[in-house]
């Protein structure tokens, strides 16, 4: 076990799993940043300007129907449920249900510095997800627990230029951090390999709204792509293994987006959303881990393909005010993943879903506004296709079977 091959072996194994799982649910963002805009299935965020959420969704609406300081919190309950089916072995090693269910919490504030200028600030959690498979399973050699989670602080500014025009901007410091796990040999029974990253890294947002007479709003929103530089400690669980332990890191792109959204007042009280997204992740096509210390130090010990290909969403929502205090949602979205079939692994099942949406808002005083939404997530059937020369790890050809409930509800105050 001590030999170069053998070293080889296994820390590519275990470092291979640093980046998949980063790249978790329709592609790696997760959409899930509003209770008010889950309501609509987050149809035309761009344009809607429902609360200080337009902090993240469009900068330039910072300062719209704003009369004094406004700070939100949201708490979105994500349960997604990931089953495998084997074509070449029995369903007891099928892995149970990988879907691991998650809180996404986030803040808001925004406050006016001038009649037609506001700065606002986003906290939140734009990506990660987790999935975690029994043992033993077919694919365990490829992935066990993966978890990834990440911190968001963007401040921004909006500014109001023209009758009908708005333009904001902001910076982003994003925290991304991983654990993940996977089998590493049978030569050593109940061997894991476990992986713990992390990197800080920097982006920016920019967004332009016009509002007309007609009671159409229009909101163009681009966010930047950001580079991480992940740094981490690949250990394992039993001692014949531990000469292995090393630190490695792998660069990642994760990719820009751009949006382009629309607010229209149908009649009193009722106006549809719309919104198409389209999301670069052709930045993401070889993720290449290296080693950097320990036996393996200065070398790729990982070099994986992915390919991913570009995707986009699109929603339609629609909202009516059924009285002062009573605001009703509905709405429906597609999103296309990012993910090609003979790419796909364990640690991101990934497929094209569909949205179906539910929610309301009460606003039981001018100073309080609780929204509260819910959706339903339907994944399309996805193949697995991986192969491998070598017994480990191995074929893992079957197909994979999802669907997400999500739950969410926000509390706006003003002061």
């Amino acid at each position: 076990m001590r030999s170069e091959s053998a070293v080889r072996i296994t820390v590519t194994l275990a470092a291979a799993i640093l980046l998949p799982n980063v790249v978790r649910g329709s592609g790696f963002q997760l959409q899930e940043q509003s209770a008010s805009g889950l309501g609509v299935a987050y149809a035309g965020m761009a344009a809607g300007i429902q609360d200080p959420s337009t902090v993240f969704w469009n900068p330039a609406g910072i300062p719209e129907r704003l009369t004094g300081p406004e700070i939100a919190g949201a708490s979105l309950y994500v349960r997604p449920t990931t089953r495998f089916r084997s074509a070449t072995g029995p369903s007891a090693l099928d892995g149970g249900d990988g879907g691991v269910s998650s809180v996404v919490p986030s803040l808001y504030v925004r406050v006016p510095v001038r009649s037609n200028v506001a700065v606002g600030l986003a906290i939140n959690a734009p990506f990660g997800l987790s999935t975690d498979w029994s043992t033993p399973w077919a694919g365990m050699y490829r992935a066990l627990i993966s978890k990834s989670d990440t911190l968001n602080i963007n401040p921004a500014i909006g500014m109001t230029v023209g009758p009908y025009l708005s333009a904001g901007a902001g910076v982003s410091y994003q925290r991304l951090r991983a654990k993940l796990t996977n089998a590493v040999t049978p030569l050593v029974p109940g061997s894991e390999g476990r992986l713990d990253g992390s990197d800080w890294a920097w982006g920016w947002n920019i967004g332009l709204l016009t509002e007309l007479p007609t009671g159409t709003r229009v909101g163009l929103t681009y966010r930047s792509h950001t580079d991480y530089n992940i740094r981490g400690t690949l250990g394992f669980n039993k001692a014949e293994l531990a000469p292995l332990d090393s630190k490695v890191s792998t660069n990642l792109r994760l990719p820009p987006t751009a949006s382009v959204a629309i607010s229209q007042v149908l009649t009193a009280g009722l106006r549809a959303l719309a919104d198409y997204t389209w999301t670069g992740w052709d930045t993401v096509q070889a993720l290449t881990v290296v080693a950097t210390d320990g036996p393996q130090a200065g070398r790729v010990v990982s070099d994986t393909a992915l390919r991913f290909s570009d995707s986009w969403r699109a929603g339609l929502g629609l909202e009516y005010e059924i009285s002062a205090s009573w605001l009703l949602r509905v709405g429906v979205a597609y999103d296309r993943s990012p993910v090609q079939d003979t790419y796909r692994t364990p640690r991101l099942p990934d497929a094209d879903r569909k949205w179906a949406a539910l929610g309301a808002r009460w606003e039981p005083s001018p100073r309080l506004s609780l929204d509260v939404g819910g959706a339903y997530l339907w994944v399309q059937s996805a193949p697995s296709e991986l192969t491998s020369a070598s017994p480990v790890p191995g074929e893992l050809i079957g197909t994979y079977r999802s669907h997400i409930v999500i739950l969410g509800s926000q509390a706006t105050f003003r002061f």
